[in-house]
Order: structure tokens, then sequence, then C-alpha cells
């Protein structure tokens, strides 16, 4: 005989209630001189949700069908079952076995006869219901909750303090803006998640080797972080047309944010799918001097930290379609290239000066179609145009609006990447190569279109900058 248990949550996780229920489960089984040979427990599982899979459920069922257990004692009907596909697989079981026993501790319905049958499939309709009803009025509460602009509880997102998650948390917060720089300095997503993984930032899941790509890439996108309220994953308008505004401390303005959110998904448009991981300063950069072609960094498989052999080499491949020519110990190259590049952005930028921060200029328009929008809909409500008028005007209204918001959301991440990638007049060269590769990529290429590797001839070992050409901008 098996014990099912389940109870839909368990906050505490002490399986308190489930245990309740085996305890009853065991005294009734007693009485009815059946042994218990396994217990099948879903602690904090829900039985209405369709997304959800009980595994203990499913286990119950194939021992049930295979004949390792003889029958089921479960504390209710509906610790079973709350759709009725869950209660008929489990009657077409006992219509095969038809010696298969049933209890229940609450009432006595024996889904092994006709009449047990139909009893149980009305109080599973029933309990359908109510679990209906309940989900209703919670999604409804949570819609209130979040027209209002409140938080809907749980765990508090990465930014946000634990124990208040209206507060910002300091650390966090600086963790989510500096990667975000890095976003808009041409940083990927997998390197800001290796380094939060090893430094323990971004409340990796428990268990975890890991994080996820997503997780990260939410939370630098999340639109919590400017204060906008969202319900099932969208972003909440009011009345008015605008974002509901939460009741908790942003850690973005809304340039920051539209910023970080369009690189994202602009990056993702121009190369889906393509890997921009790189292991050397100019891959992609560097140029064989002769026949021109793109050359490739190459590790040195015999280096070792105790040998003065080279780490690694820029080498013009005949695999790549070069002549296999040219090559360059790595280090110096890149060494001498950093020192030219930071050399000319500090120059330029004390010519220039620093870039005033400009403001979008079409904030009015926008504004003005915003209101356009919320006086749109607030005619209909009153009764001064009727339906059919209002969504006659509202198409045009709500593409103009949107198509103001992604020039809006491309001018600030033009803006913010400038100034993200402009940042180098104060770094030394050990800063530089303590960057990310991607954000020393980023800064070469704010300076330079290619760089030109020239022969050097047969027997010369000497480092010699002349040969090696920067093509600048």
């Amino acid at each position: 005989m098996g014990i099912y248990t389940r109870i839909s949550r368990d906050d505490e996780g002490d399986a308190l209630g489930v245990a309740r229920q085996q305890q009853d489960c065991e005294r009734l089984a007693d009485l009815r001189s059946w042994q218990a040979v396994k217990v099948y427990e879903d602690n904090d599982v829900s039985a209405f949700k369709r997304n959800v899979v009980r595994d203990e459920f499913e286990l119950m069922l194939r021992d049930l069908h295979s004949g390792l257990i003889d029958g089921i004692v479960a504390y209710d009907l509906d610790r079973l079952a709350r759709q009725p596909r869950d209660l008929e697989r489990l009657i077409e079981i006992y219509d095969e076995r038809s010696r298969l026993e049933f209890a229940t501790v609450t009432n006595d319905i024996d889904i092994g006869t006709p009449d047990g049958r139909t009893m149980a499939r009305v109080m599973v309709a029933f309990a359908n219901k109510s679990s209906y009803d309940t989900s209703r009025r919670i999604k409804r509460k949570h819609l209130e909750l979040a027209q209002k602009g409140r938080d809907s509880g749980g765990p508090a997102p990465y930014g946000w303090r634990k124990d208040d998650r209206a507060k910002v948390e300091p650390e966090a917060a600086q963790a989510i803006r500096e990667a975000q720089r890095e976003i808009l300095a041409g940083v990927r997503i997998g390197t800001i998640r290796t380094r939060w993984q090893e430094q323990g930032l971004g409340n990796p899941r428990e268990g975890t080797k890991r994080m996820a790509h997503h997780h990260v890439e939410h939370i630098l996108t999340n639109p919590r972080l400017v204060g906008y309220r969202t319900y099932h994953g969208e972003i909440l308008n009011g009345e008015d047309g605008r974002p509901v505004i939460g009741e908790w401390e942003p850690i973005n303005t809304l340039e920051e944010w539209e910023a970080v959110c369009a690189a994202i998904a602009e990056r993702k448009q121009r190369r889906p799918g393509m890997s921009l991981a790189r292991k050397y300063l100019l891959s992609g950069i560097a140029r064989c001097g002769l026949c021109k072609t793109k050359i490739r960094g190459q590790i040195n498989q015999r280096w070792t930290p105790e040998s003065k052999a080279a780490r690694f080499t820029y080498q013009c491949s005949v695999v790549n379609g070069g002549c296999g020519r040219v090559g360059r110990t790595g280090e110096p190259v890149d060494r001498l290239i950093a020192q030219l590049v930071l050399e000319e952005q500090r120059a330029r930028a004390s010519e220039t000066g620093i870039p005033i921060d400009r403001r979008w200029p079409k904030e009015a328009e926008l504004e003005q179609v915003t209101q356009d929008i919320a006086q749109l809909v607030e005619a209909e409500r009153t009764k001064q145009i009727t339906v059919a008028t209002l969504l006659q005007l509202l198409p045009a209204k709500e593409r103009a609006r949107d198509e103001l918001k992604l020039e809006r959301a491309r001018f600030y991440k033009e803006q913010k990447q400038a100034e993200a990638k402009g940042q180098t007049t104060n770094l030394t060269v050990e800063e530089f190569f303590g960057l990310p590769i991607e954000r020393q990529q980023e800064i070469v290429l704010h300076s330079l279109s290619a760089v030109l590797i020239h022969p050097a001839g047969r027997g010369r070992r000497k480092f010699d900058p002349s040969l090696i050409e920067p093509v600048w901008h």
C-alpha cells in the first residue's frame, strides 16, 4: 500500500503539513490492516497548475500500474487531484486492476466502485473550481497592488535590501551600475556573469555552479531599476497611459536604463547567436603587412611561467587565406598599441574637452503624444466619443509614441556608449590590461581601424616598433 501526501505551499520549509497527513494516513492503514510500504510526498507542490509536474505523484501512478503497490491512502481526495485529467488517469489504472484498494482520511470514497468514481469526479470538479476562484482572486489582488505601484512580496530582487524591498542595497546597486557601464562599453554579459559568479554577486540560485545568462541580463534590464511597476513581466501603464511608478527607490535614471536595454537589444539583432568572446587584444584588428589578411592570435603550447618563450604570437596563417609569411610575438605588440592608443586619446581629450551632456530634443513631442492618448481614453470613458472613434484614432497615436520611445532609447544609448568608451584619459597601461578583453578592444577601436604587422626579416629577434603600423581613424 502506498501513502500519498501533498501540500501546495510550505513557506517555512519544515514539511510539517505533509508530516501530519502521513501520520493520519498511517493510522487509517493500520485500522484497515493494510501495510504501508512507501510514502509518496509532494511538499510545496501545486496540483492545480497545469505546468507543474508532481514527481512523486507520477512515480506513484507508475508503481500502481506496475503492481509494486496494491492501493493508495491519501488524507483527502483534493490532495491527490485538483485537475479532472489527473483523476481520470488514476481511474484508468483502477479499471485495469480491479482489486486495488483506495481510501482517504476525510471521507469514505472508493474509486474502485462506479458510485465512488462518480462522486470523486464531482468532488474534483468542485475542488478545481475552488482553486480557479482562489487563483482569480489572487490575480486580481496582485493587479490591484500593481496598479497602485505597490510591491507584491517575495524575495527581494538583486539591488534591493533583503529586509526592505523598497530600499536600495548600495553594494549591489554599485555592481549593477558598473556592469551596465561595461555593457555600454562593449563587454559581454558572459564576461560579467563569470566575474559575478567568482565574486558572489547577483544572487545566484542555490546549488547552481554557474549563473544563467538570462538571469544576469534580466538584472541589468529590469524595469524595476528605473521604478517601473511590472505585471506578468510587462511594464504596467496607468489610466493616463504612463508607466506606473512603484513605491521603491530606483537605481537607474530613465536615460541610463533605456541606453542599456537598447544596447543589449541591438547586440542581439546585429550578431544573433554569434559569440563576441576574444582571447587576444588584436584579434580581428591586426592584419598582415604583406597580404593584408586578418591575423589571429595563436597560443604557444610549450609556454610555461618559468620559460622566456612568448606566451602567444600573432601569425598570418594560410588556413585563414593568408600568405603565412608574417608572425610576431604578441605581448610587445599589444603593449605598444595600448601605449599609442592611450596617448592619442589623452591628446584628443585635452584638445576637444569633455562633451556636454545633451538632452533628447523630442521630449516635449513624446509628452504631447502621451497626453493625447490619455485624453482619448478619458473621452471614451466619459462617453464624449464612441469606442469605434477611439479605436480609429488610438493606433496611430500609439505607433507615434512607441517610435518616439525607441528613438529616445537609441539617442541615450549612443550618448552613454560614447561616455563609457571615452573614459580612458586617466588609464595607465597596467590598468588598461586589467580591463575585460572586450573593453580593451573597444578602446583600441575607438582610435584605430586596423594594425598592420610588417615582416621583420630573417634572423631579427629584437622587437622593432617601426614594423607595427597603426591605422588611425
